[in-house]
């Protein structure tokens, strides 16, 4: 037998502050027909004054374990994805183990930027398949709309915020890629490309900072890493795409969701695209797409699924898991 990471719950949270394209139209040179051609983007949400990263994470967090069936004290640890947090410290994971009501077990943050939901759901299983936590909440949650240049219109159009939360529990399984829950992961840095998408500023510094990004780089790198990444993890998991029933990449920009889904040889109506309503939301952008998906109905019950993402560092990497 195979102690397998299996998806329980899912939910999601999205600011009531809607943002179309039109809006950016009395501040920036842009028009909403420039940004839905380059990116895709329709419209986006931005956080509230009552909205912060933890906040947002909590109200995901409570509808994923809804979703389970479960209470917070039934969950063993939290591990959240975010850039984002509330404060320097303590981590935005126990922040929401204090508001979920979680008086046992452990909380942590992980920061990979966009690629930072991937990256928690491999500690997640990791922490499963070794036997230190049966159920974990895994989440992503985000404020980029904090760390926007409102000048720059070649990035403060494309981010958005929001939370995603899932619910993993350990199941065992028969080792074959029939089995359900988390089937193989790949995760990949280069720190040479730091400045291609940062923040230019922290907490040595003394300064906020931006997000700056150089977006006709990035794109160059994201098609063949993505591709890349979620190759090595079908391989591993000892499946091809033919067997994939939904690509659920990271919704970043629709021309590389639709550039990494060619590569990879998956026609786009097996894509779950939502990047058109939220924007890019970061280490939240799979998690949301994950529930927005099951919501919509794409997303069943032994569904082989591949998510993907890349982001500032770089770092990227891939899932393969069967829902």
């Amino acid at each position: 037998m195979t102690l397998r990471a299996v998806v329980r719950g899912v939910g999601h949270y999205l600011p009531t502050r809607v943002v179309d394209n039109a809006e950016f139209e009395a501040t920036l040179d842009t028009t909403d027909e420039w940004i839905r051609s380059r990116s895709g983007i329709e419209r986006r949400h931005f956080a509230t004054d009552d909205d912060t990263t933890s906040t947002m994470a909590t109200a995901a967090a409570k509808a994923a374990l809804t979703d389970a069936g479960l209470e917070a004290d039934d969950v063993d640890a939290i591990v959240l994805a975010t850039s984002t947090a509330d404060l320097t410290f303590p981590s935005a994971a126990t922040m929401v183990q204090a508001q979920l009501g979680m008086t046992r077990g452990f909380a942590f943050d992980v920061q990979a930027v966009c690629a930072g939901f991937i990256y928690a759901l491999s500690n997640a299983n990791a922490l499963i398949a070794s036997g230190q936590a049966r159920r974990v909440l895994v989440i992503g949650a985000e404020t980029f709309s904090k760390i926007m240049d409102w000048t720059d219109r070649g990035t403060c159009v494309l981010f958005g915020d929001g939370a995603g939360a899932l619910v993993l529990e350990a199941q065992d399984g028969a080792g074959t890629a029939q089995d359900r829950g988390i089937l193989a992961t790949d995760l990949n840095s280069d720190g040479r490309h730091r400045d291609l998408l940062y923040v230019d500023g922290g907490v040595s510094t003394g300064t906020s900072g931006y997000l700056r990004m150089q977006g006709n780089q990035v794109f160059r790198h994201a098609v063949e890493k993505l591709a890349s990444t979620a190759h090595t993890a079908m391989d591993r998991a000892g499946v091809t795409a033919d067997d994939v029933d939904w690509i659920v990449p990271h919704q970043a920009n629709i021309r590389i969701i639709q550039g990494t889904a060619k590569k990879m040889g998956v026609p786009m109506d097996r894509v779950v695209v939502t990047v058109q309503d939220h924007g890019n939301t970061s280490a939240a952008s799979i998690p949301l797409a994950l529930s927005v998906g099951r919501d919509r109905g794409q997303i069943k019950e032994d569904d082989l699924l591949v998510t993907e993402a890349i982001g500032g560092g770089l770092a990227w990497g891939a899932v393969v898991l069967r829902w």
